[in-house]
């Protein structure tokens, strides 16, 4: 089946030889104008953050980004594609076709996960049930077959990983669509498989029908790092808000809390918070760094002499 071609590189603006540090800084300057919980419309933000998403998803991990990559750079934005054959995550570059041998085969394809199907073509997995070998011929009474499990992988915000939701995943597989309402616990970790159990290929001469995995991947949030159930955040710190210690506002998913800085806090410094990560068991870590102005005015260099001149402070000793 062809999809349409995503270019990732245009979904977050970037050049084709964008580095890792500016792939970054576009996902977090496009996240936070997009991201649903800000955004003013929220049914288009959500469809972009997902876009944006997906790309990072990709252009971030050097294995993907080098598959990708493979495919070149002549293709145009929402162009029919279809991969080569032996391409990408299915045998042949085509997405699972379930069925015993010797049976009609039907192909997946998933709706609701957060992620295209120019993604799933190129980076999803399923899972094949048992069955007889090719070429072996049982009749439906002589052999039960259970029918083949499905995979594939569903895109959960931070947001959804900390208060839990219900989800609704569409599965099409030949002229038939279903709908499942998946729950999403609070405190599902990254790569954690949820099972809809006998929701996958359907059994053949009586056997059960398989099930229906969907493996968790966090959407990328432009201000959190995830470590398990805890979320870290970088808290870039003025040199004299180190020094001197400060009470500053910090990010949470449900909000802002003020921290105290104590005084002389090194950069590298982690402050937990807790409660705030995902589920009972998280907790916000946030790790200081400290930033020096780039630009003085002729009076703030005075003052910066003056603390050199004072200052008995060595830091190589």
């Amino acid at each position: 089946m062809a999809v349409q071609y995503k270019d990732y590189y245009e979904s977050l603006g970037v050049p084709r030889t964008a580095g890792a540090e500016e792939l970054k800084k576009a996902f977090r300057k496009l996240a936070r104008e997009f991201h649903p919980d800000v955004a003013k419309d929220k049914k288009k933000a959500e469809e972009r953050f997902k876009e944006i998403n997906e790309a990072y998803e990709v252009l971030s991990d050097p294995d993907k980004r080098k598959k990708y990559d493979e495919l070149g750079a002549n293709w145009k934005s929402g162009a029919d594609f279809r991969p080569p054959p032996g391409y990408g995550g299915f045998p042949g570059g085509q997405p699972f076709r379930g069925g015993r041998a010797g049976a009609g085969t039907e192909e997946f394809h998933f709706g609701g996960t957060g992620f295209s199907d120019f993604f799933e073509q190129l980076f999803g997995s399923r899972m094949r049930g048992g069955g007889p070998a090719p070429g072996e011929d049982f009749s439906a009474e002589e052999f039960a077959e259970r029918g083949a499990d499905i995979q594939g992988d569903i895109l959960v915000t931070l947001e959804e990983a900390a208060r839990g939701s219900v989800r609704t995943v569409n599965v099409t597989h030949g002229h038939r669509r279903e709908s499942h309402q998946v729950k999403i616990p609070a405190g599902i970790t990254e790569g954690q498989r949820l099972r809809v159990a006998g929701r996958g290929e359907i059994g053949s001469g009586g056997g059960e029908n398989g099930d229906l995995f969907l493996r968790v991947r966090f959407a990328r949030h432009p201000d959190f790092e995830v470590d398990g159930h805890n979320l870290i955040y970088e808290l870039e710190l003025a040199p004299w808000e180190a020094a001197l210690g400060a009470e500053i506002p910090v990010p949470t998913l449900d909000g802002r809390v003020n921290i105290k800085i104590p005084a002389g806090t090194p950069s590298g410094q982690k402050l937990r918070v807790r409660g705030r990560g995902l589920g009972k068991d998280g907790d916000l870590l946030v790790v200081t760094k400290i930033v020096l102005p780039q630009k003085l005015t002729d009076a703030q260099k005075r003052l910066w002499e003056q603390l050199a001149h004072e200052s008995k402070f060595n830091p190589r000793v």
